[in-house]
């Protein structure tokens, strides 16, 4: 099954956004990597690091990231990954909604390709 990591510069947003998509997706391989590792706002390059290869299978994982330093440590993660040849990809997309669609696609056992295009679908959600 499609592993799922939550990167934010919060703990508690990356641990909360994990268990809403759990409500819906409970079987879904999902960790938090947010915040710093005491605890502060910040993204951590280990966090991320050991939430990928905690749930990682040859299925592969997905990172949703909220913004800027997020993206940009994670680029550092999967970019070191590279050399373990790896199926780590980022998808770019509202990371609630994205995360909960991919969640529930991912816990039907969907390849990598469809769970990150329910994320993606995200991107037209519209609220009301």
């Amino acid at each position: 099954m499609v592993g799922i990591v939550i990167v934010s510069h919060s703990q508690k947003l990356a641990e909360d956004i994990v268990d809403l998509a759990h409500l819906m997706a409970a079987d879904a391989p999902m960790r938090a990597a947010g915040g710093m590792e005491d605890g502060g706002f910040g993204t951590s390059y280990d966090k991320i690091e050991t939430a990928i290869e905690d749930i990682y299978t040859d299925d592969g994982v997905i990172v949703l990231m909220d913004l800027g330093s997020a993206v940009m440590t994670t680029e550092a993660v999967l970019e070191d990954l590279k050399d373990d040849d790896k199926l780590v990809e980022m998808v770019d997309c509202p990371i609630v909604e994205g995360a909960i669609a991919a969640s529930v696609v991912a816990s039907g056992g969907a390849s990598i390709e469809d769970v990150i295009e329910a994320a993606k679908s995200a991107r037209e959600m519209k609220k009301f």
